[in-house]
């Protein structure tokens, strides 16, 4: 696969949940059935071993990291059209380096590439981070929000980042407007046209990817997702995004954006600093049968009072954002095999 001219299409790429059993040991059987899903909703690639994943898997007590990115690849493998298979990769640089060569091992075309292991690093330091894992495999880049663990990262870091070679994609996720703008600028200054952008703004997905950057005399465009939201409802998820691709930004468009985003307050917990975002959505996948229980390493980890209601609200609100029905049909032949 050419990844690169793949993530340039824009493609919709959840990222994927972990499967426990009561026990908090790993349900492989329910893992499969989460990526039998996506594939079967229309997803464009998944993205495993992220925060939606749980970065606990790391653990040397938990031991879920190799297995869980081992089978995601099979399920993509032998699944019947080419999938963009994306990991992620944490720590600092000799740790990240050790997850770059497994990613590669077992077959992924990126790695996302997070920097929240390095608050204190120099920009320069970030630069040299990012090349020493972009020697293994082509990475994805990745602004994350101060609210979850990441820091703010400058205009100029990412005008140097972008010059980078191997990257191949960023995926933009500070919530906040301004921080956005500056890694769209970095590409257009660039004058790379081979870098896909992608959202991760949860709060504003739609808005996203139906705004013409146009910055001097270059327009951009953020051309998917790959978001944590895009891991429930994921087969409407498929088609919200093929709309944007499709269609001019409209009212009606911007009106489905603020539904959007709606749900994702209730699923991300955005009322409580975020704090039940992973048991929010491991609730809506309980709720169509897809995961058994909301069990996650971390026993703290947990939907916040009030976020239940919050999620039968947005349920009753949006039912047509929902995918229950296709999830009902397809079920059973998910969890079988």
């Amino acid at each position: 696969m050419d990844v690169r001219q793949a993530l340039l299409e824009g493609l919709c790429i959840p990222a994927h949940p972990l499967a426990l059993n009561a026990e908090r040991k790993l349900d492989e059987r329910r893992q499969r059935a989460l990526s039998r899903y996506y594939l079967a909703a229309g997803a464009g690639g998944l993205a495993v071993g992220v925060h939606t994943t749980q970065f606990a898997i790391r653990h040397p007590d938990v031991g879920f990291f190799e297995p869980v990115l081992t089978i995601a690849a099979e399920e993509m493998d032998s699944f019947d059209r080419d999938v963009v298979k994306i990991g992620g990769i944490c720590g600092e640089t000799s740790q990240a380096v050790q997850e770059a060569e497994l990613l590669r091992d077992l077959g992924y075309h990126a790695g996302l590439v997070s920097l929240a292991a390095l608050p204190n690093s120099t920009d320069r330091e970030l630069i040299a981070h990012a090349r020493s894992v972009g020697d293994v495999i082509p990475i994805m880049g990745f602004y994350l929000q101060p609210a979850v663990g990441g820091r703010v990262l400058p205009y100029s870091l990412w005008r140097e980042f972008v010059e980078l070679e191997p990257v191949v994609a960023i995926k933009i996720a500070p919530f906040n407007r301004y921080q956005t703008l500056d890694v769209i600028r970095a590409i257009v200054d660039s004058g790379r046209d081979d870098i896909a952008l992608y959202t991760g703004n949860d709060d504003n997905i739609v808005a996203d990817l139906v705004t013409p950057f146009a910055l001097g005399e270059k327009n951009v465009r953020i051309v998917g997702g790959l978001l944590g939201h895009w891991a429930v409802w994921t087969k409407n998820a498929v088609e919200i995004l093929n709309r944007c691709h499709q269609e001019t930004a409209s009212s009606e468009l911007l009106a489905l954006g603020t539904e959007v985003t709606d749900c994702n307050a209730a699923f991300f917990d955005a009322a409580n600093h975020y704090r039940g975002c992973i048991a929010g959505l491991h609730e809506v996948l309980r709720r169509q049968g897809l995961l058994e229980g909301l069990w996650c390493l971390d026993e703290s980890e947990c939907l916040s009072p009030g976020q239940r209601e919050e999620i039968d609200r947005v349920y009753t609100a949006y039912p047509q954002l929902n995918d229950d029905a296709f999830v009902a049909e397809h079920l059973d032949e998910w969890l079988s095999g």
